[in-house]
């Protein structure tokens, strides 16, 4: 099994964009009893990835409790780093 961190980025290589929640309801079979797979971690391990690089915001929303929700994707130079470096 691969680290939660790797998971989430190789999640972005697979579908063309994801929200916290959207990878959080793909990763919870394998991943669900870890820590690390909670809205808050989640976002903070996709917003340190944007600003790495490896992913784009690509919109944002206010849901029906009006909490913000950002979407994101990995761009085509993003993919093939995050590819490069995970299997």
């Amino acid at each position: 099994m691969k680290p939660l961190n790797y998971a989430i980025l190789k999640h972005f290589t697979k579908t063309k964009e994801a929200c916290a929640d959207d990878v959080i309801e793909a990763l919870k079979g394998d991943y669900g009893d870890f820590k690390g797979l909670k809205k808050g971690a989640v976002i903070e391990a996709l917003m340190t990835a944007e600003a790495n690089g490896l992913l784009e915001e690509t919109r944002s929303i206010l849901d029906k409790s009006g909490d913000l929700v950002v979407y994101y994707h990995a761009n085509e130079e993003g993919a093939a780093t995050i590819n490069k470096y995970i299997d």
